[in-house]
Order: C-alpha cells, then structure tokens, then sequence
C-alpha cells in the first residue's frame, strides 16, 4: 500500500515538472516573439528612412550620371547641327552663284560676239549705289568708259570712268544714264529709260516717249531696243508696274521696275565689244 503511494507521488511530481517545463518554455517563447517583434517594429521605421534614402541617392547619383552623359551628347549634336548648317548655307552659296552665272552664261551664248569681264564692287563712288559703283576692274583688264555692265538678272549701267585697275560704272537708277528700250509685247522702239526718284520711292525707272496709241501695259517687260548701239540689243531692264498717259507732252509714260536689284548686287560683268576703238555695239 505504501508502496502504491510512493508510486502516484513519483508520478506526480515528475507531471508537475514537465508541466512547469512547459509553461517555462511557452512564457520564454512569448518574451522572445515578443522582444523579437518589439525590436522589429522599432526597426521597422528606420529601416524605411534608410531605405528612402539609399534609394535618392541612387536616384541623385543616376541622374546626374545621366546628365553629364546628356550633356555631352547635347554638346556633340549642337556641333553637328552647327556643322550642318554651315554646309547649308555653303550650298545654298554655291546653288544662287550657280544659277546667276547660268543666267550669264544664257546671255553670252546669245550674245556671243561679245568678251565678257567678271568684277566685284569694291565700293560707292557716292553717297549710295544710286550714285553709282566702284569696281575693281579697270584699263589694265580692257575697260573703257561706255561700256556696259550686266548682271544675272538684266542691265546694271555704263561705265563711266576708268583707272588703271578700277571703274566706275552708273547704275539705271540715275538719272544722267539714257537707255533706250523696247516694250517686248509690242516690240515698239521709242522708249527712252532713266531712273526715276520720288519722296516715298527709288529703285525705280521712268520710262517716256512713247506714242499715245501705245498698247504697253502694267506686267509687259522692257528690254533693251539696240538703237544708236550704246546697249546691245535685247537685254532684261524691268517690267511696267504702272502707265500714265500725258496729254501735254501727247505720250505715254511707264514706271518700270528694274529687274537688278541695286542694294543686293554681287557679280557683275562688263560687255567688251570686238572693236573697242569706238564702242559701239552690234545688234
């Protein structure tokens, strides 16, 4: 019977251990969870900063990465583009010199009994290009006063005085310069040109002596009629802008627009005729 007794009090004991076993093991098991997930909510937040912050800085250190690269890029297409704009304007260059040299070459094949000489103005011989201009070719080269002077789009004048290595030639503009002209609709012959000079315009030819029955009208283009062999025969002035009638003086008047402009010229070249004893040209 004692026996028995020592036996349940045994086994109750060791129940009562591994009982407390367990509970001791469960409460260390809930402070651990409990510190472990106290210090990963105190963590928690700082990890969050941390982590904002790494990531602008990657973001800071990558963009201006970037945009040194950018830059450097930018740099090497601003120096393309200058590059290409400058083969532009080269080519647009050489296309206009191109086209007034063919306009040229037109007139000599259709005058070719004639020597042609290349010039550059050099500068005014007044005040404005009305005045008249000074180039840079001369007796040495052949010129002589009376000459005429043209350009790719028509008549620019006459020379009137030379030096040795450079010229002055009066322009249409002027009103000492007589050209006499042709309306080529009407192939009428009686026009005389000079420039014509108003308060509100220049730039501007008047053409006279045309006879009242005239049918010259605005739009119709002047050329150059041949007579008295000043000019040669058929070279572009200008066309009509407008046409007066003047019955005093009993003629037609027209006010011609140069087909040169006077402010933009850049090649010109001086007609030699073959004989240049006299210079009278062939029409």
């Amino acid at each position: 019977m004692k026996l028995r007794k020592n036996k349940l009090a045994a086994t109750v004991i060791v129940l009562s251990v591994a009982f407390l076993g367990i509970i001791i093991y469960t409460i260390n098991n809930e402070q651990k969870s409990a510190i472990s997930s106290g210090v990963g909510s105190a963590i928690n937040p700082l990890q969050k900063v941390v982590y904002s912050i790494n990531n602008k800085i990657k973001g800071s250190l990558d963009f201006f990465l970037n945009f040194s690269k950018i830059k450097e890029e930018n740099k090497e297409l601003t120096k393309e583009n200058i590059e290409l704009k400058n083969k532009l304007l080269e080519y647009d260059k050489f296309k206009e010199e191109n086209e007034r040299l063919r306009e040229v070459l037109n007139f000599k094949n259709s005058k070719n009994n004639y020597s042609y000489i290349g010039c550059e103005i050099i500068g005014y011989s007044g005040e404005s290009f009305s005045d008249g201009y000074i180039i840079d070719k001369g007796e040495n080269d052949g010129l002589k006063k009376d000459m005429i002077v043209i350009s790719d789009k028509g008549l620019v004048g006459q020379v009137t005085s030379t030096g040795t290595n450079w010229a002055i030639v009066e322009s249409l503009l002027n009103e000492n310069i007589a050209v006499s002209v042709m309306v080529d609709s009407t192939r009428e012959t009686t026009g005389i040109l000079k420039g014509y000079v108003t308060r509100t315009n220049s730039g501007l030819t008047k053409l006279t002596n045309l006879p009242l029955d005239s049918e010259i009208k605005e739009g119709d283009v002047i050329l150059t009629s041949g007579l008295g062999q000043i000019y040669p025969k058929e070279i572009r002035v200008g066309e009509v802008i407008s046409v007066e009638t003047d019955e005093i003086k009993v003629m037609k008047t027209a006010i011609v627009k140069p087909y040169v402009d006077f402010d933009k010229l850049e090649e010109l070249f001086v007609v030699i005729p073959n004989e240049t004893r006299e210079i009278k040209y062939e029409n």
